[in-house]
């Protein structure tokens, strides 16, 4: 019987320590050779960042595509019309729909009359006729085709109302809170708003959440019914960089571009809307891009799905869990500032089971000269269920004799 409680005390102390030496370790170690953006790894010198170009815009903003980071601003919340950048979430939507395998694109679409006698831009599509959904992205994307939108609203939901439901139902799950739409093209209208913000997000989700359809933003031309058409944005000829997205103009609006460029494995995003011209639309946005990619530089710290802490789990089937990030975390600072980032986890003093998987249990701080810059949950990678009665009893013994401690 001694011996058997001498088993027992050695276990719980053992038990004990192993917790504290799991919550003593919550530094995490950035190794500058797994980041994808790496640069040179000499000593930290401070950058120099001048004020953002001065833009000549109503609202815009220059956003990082993978961290989300917005680096240069101007009233991004303010509602405006934003014309055909209404189309991207047209496009979204479409390229949800073909992914789900609820249209294809070598569908037949029947263009309606309705479809047939829009104004504005076109792509010039014949009433009664059959198009293919492929032609009708390229009209959509190109041409800037309202025709070709509202074909595409018919065949995915019935009408462009019902289609215009699943827009103002996506920019909800995208968390676009200041975005409403009535129709797919973006003709004036005083209840169709959007903000500059809310399309970089939208741009963001295009890039992240339909790569394979992403090629089609960077043609450059369109051939329909014997009709050839330029993309109007003009930076797909002026900077190799830039392959999509979108502009859009209306009286009201005023001209309106939505950039995206890559340079090296980083990705910006600009937003610019209400400038006064074709030209400062596309000036502005290269000054932008420019700017962001001189003086930021964007890192993937840690993928998702990667073990980051492994702690104690009191009254767990398993004894620790595994820890980690649901999404792949990036961060984007001023450049040469790598020396001076530093990540740590925040855990609780102690874990019990149930453990769900895909439930935060803490959180990874990142944090730049002592400023945190980000904050991600902690998740369970795997579910940890109660453990037995016998095994309970003992962690709870344990977790008496930890307080203790």
């Amino acid at each position: 019987m001694a011996h058997f409680i001498k088993q027992i005390l050695l276990a719980l102390f053992i038990s004990c320590l192993s917790a504290e030496v799991a919550l003593a370790s919550t530094e995490l170690a950035l190794n500058n050779n797994s980041s994808p953006t790496a640069s040179n790894a000499g000593p930290s010198t401070q950058t120099m960042i001048p004020s953002p170009p001065d833009v000549d815009a109503k609202s815009y903003v220059l956003m990082d595509a993978d961290s989300g980071a917005v680096l240069a601003q101007r009233d991004m919340h303010e509602k405006l019309p934003p014309a055909s950048l209404t189309k991207l979430m047209t496009m979204y939507v479409a390229s949800q729909a073909i992914k789900d395998g609820r249209i294809h694109l070598d569908d037949d679409v029947l263009i309606s009359k309705k479809a047939w006698q829009m104004g504005g831009s076109r792509m010039f599509v014949k009433v009664n006729s059959y198009v293919k959904v492929q032609d009708l992205i390229e009209g959509i994307i190109i041409a800037s085709g309202n025709d070709a939108c509202v074909a595409m609203a018919e065949h995915v939901a019935g009408s462009e109302d019902s289609f215009a439901e699943l827009m103002n139902d996506n920019a909800r799950h995208l968390g676009m809170k200041d975005t409403h739409y009535v129709d797919s093209t973006g003709l004036p209208n005083p209840n169709h708003y959007a903000t500059a913000y809310d399309l970089a997000l939208l741009t963001r989700a295009i890039v992240e959440d339909y790569p394979e359809d992403y090629q089609w933003y960077k043609q450059k031309w369109i051939t329909y019914n014997n009709i050839k058409q330029p993309n109007r944005n003009r930076l797909l000829w002026r900077d190799p960089s830039v392959d999509g997205l979108k502009t859009g103009h209306t009286e009201e609006a005023g001209y309106c571009l939505i950039a995206s460029a890559k340079r090296g494995p980083m990705r910006l995003i600009s937003v610019v809307m209400g400038t006064p011209s074709d030209r400062s639309r596309t000036e502005d946005s290269q000054e932008l891009l420019n700017w962001g990619f001189r003086f930021y530089e964007t890192r993937q710290l840690f993928p998702a799905g990667k073990i980051l802490a492994t702690p104690r789990v009191f009254l767990g089937k398993a004894a620790t869990s595994n820890l980690g990030l649901a999404n792949n975390l990036y961060v984007t600072i001023p450049s040469n500032q790598w020396p001076q980032l530093k990540a740590s986890l925040e855990l609780p003093n102690k874990l019990k089971a149930p453990l769900v998987k895909g439930q935060a249990y803490g959180d990874v701080v990142i944090s730049l000269n002592n400023t945190v810059i980000s904050k991600q949950p902690l998740i369970a990678l795997d579910d940890n269920p109660e453990a037995g009665f016998i095994k309970r009893l003992f962690d709870h013994i344990a977790m008496w004799f930890s307080g203790w401690l």
